[in-house]
């Protein structure tokens, strides 16, 4: 069965797009820990990051960095923090977290319950920065 990532890749899920090209697709974490949580995924399924092949986990993270830079520009905040945990789900996806303090990065934290209009605006205006 796929996962809910490659659902979201498929179109069969919606998500609140940032971006996206052939191989990659950045969209916000519905359940964020701050506002701008957003994950980044490899189009094609693949559970664990490191079994990504070299040059195509390059290119993740080069385009995971033009995100966090859009993300940066467009939420107030110090740095974006960056977090591979890939228990949740069975899809390897990189979290970037705005983030002031370093507590922000802690996943036992209660989630934050955003409603649609709100999502719809953070995407927004992070995409406004590409």
């Amino acid at each position: 069965m796929a996962s809910i990532f490659s659902r979201i890749v498929a179109g069969e899920i919606p998500c609140y797009k940032i971006l996206e090209d052939d191989k990659f697709l950045a969209f916000l974490d519905i359940s964020p820990l701050v506002k701008g949580h957003t994950l980044v995924i490899p189009k094609t399924e693949t559970d664990y990051i490191f079994d990504i092949e070299d040059r195509e986990l390059g290119e993740m993270m080069v385009f995971t960095k033009k995100v966090a830079h859009a993300i940066k520009s467009a939420i107030q905040c110090t740095k974006v923090g960056v977090s591979v945990i890939g228990l949740e789900v069975a899809h390897a996806h990189i979290h970037l977290i705005p983030m002031n303090r370093v507590d922000e990065m802690n996943f036992s934290r209660e989630k934050l319950v955003l409603t649609s209009d709100e999502l719809t605006y953070i995407s927004g205006i992070i995409r406004a920065k590409l």
